[in-house]
Parts: C-alpha cells; structure tokens; sequence
C-alpha cells in the first residue's frame, strides 16, 4: 500500500512550503544574495513584510524571491487574459466551386476568399465533379491554378490540389 502524494496546487511554492535546506535568495530590489539558508531566507521575508516564492524549483539551490504573492499572482492573471485576448483562432473556410463554374460567380467567390484572407483564416477549396464531369478533370486543375495565380499575392499553397473521391481540394493559407 502506498500513501497518498500530497495535493500539488498550482503555481509556485510559497513561504513555509518552501522544504530545502537552503535557497538562492534575491530582494525586492533584484539584489542577489547567493545561497541562503531557508531559516534566514523567511525571516528576511518577514522583516521585509513580503512572501518568500519560489521562482525557479528546478535549480539547485531553488531560487526564491522577496516579493508580494497577493500581487505576483493578480501580474500572472492579467498576463494570461492579455495573451488569451490577443490570441487568434485560425478557423478554416470552405469555398465549393464546381469546373464550369461562370466568371461573374468565380468573382464573388475570390471577393470572399479575400475577406477570409483579411481576416486571418485559412481557406479550403473544394471543387466538386458531377456526373460526366469526371471526364474533364483538366478543367478542374485548370481553374485551380487560375485561382493559385489571382491570390498568389495574398495567400500561399498549404497543400496542392489532390482528389478526394469525386472532388478535388486545396488549402491556403494566408500571407
């Protein structure tokens, strides 16, 4: 029977869970003072009215900082929210064309692409063959390459044109 590993809570180490016997010890100012017995270390932190945290737990000896916990933790959240807010999902859009397709459509179709383009997201053209069109699967790399060639520009080829069943598909990606 094995005993139970204590609760491990998320981030660092703090004060009394600190359990070396000595800790690389820097100040609130970013003064280092080397190697630091653990009993020193937290009265240093108690006479300063701050929290011992542990900072990197790998090293040895552990480096541990003077500072404010309350106020450490509140910096980390408002960090992550900031890279959570500026972080973009890249979807993937879907443009369906068929071979003989008119040019009026085939304009529509590219004005959307370059919207997705603007926006940041990938675009997935699949271009579908109907009947007897399977005959004819030129015209599909035809009018694929003329769509490489109008958004060369603005897009690059993630994956080049390949058969999946009846169709035909391409990814791009933007610039």
């Amino acid at each position: 029977m094995r005993s139970t590993q204590p609760v491990q809570k998320d981030g660092p180490r703090v004060n009394e869970d600190i359990r070396v016997p000595s800790v690389q010890l820097i100040d609130a100012t970013g003064h280092n003072h080397g190697p630091t017995p653990i009993q020193a270390a937290l009265e240093a932190a108690n006479a300063a009215g701050l929290d011992l945290v542990e900072i990197a737990p790998n090293s040895v000896p552990p480096v541990c900082k003077l500072l404010d916990y309350g106020k450490y933790r509140f910096q980390a959240q408002k960090k992550a929210a900031e890279a959570r807010k500026k972080q973009k999902v890249v979807e993937v859009k879907e443009i369906k064309l068929r071979p003989m397709i008119d040019d009026h459509d085939y304009q529509v179709k590219m004005r959307s692409m370059q919207r997705f383009f603007e926006e940041g997201d990938k675009v997935k053209i699949t271009l579908r063959f109907r009947g007897r069109e399977m005959a004819h699967q030129e015209l599909g790399y035809k009018l694929l390459n003329r769509v490489k060639e109008d958004v060369g520009k603005i897009a690059k080829i993630e994956s080049e044109p390949r058969f999946e069943g009846r169709q035909m598909v391409m990814m791009l990606a933007p610039r």
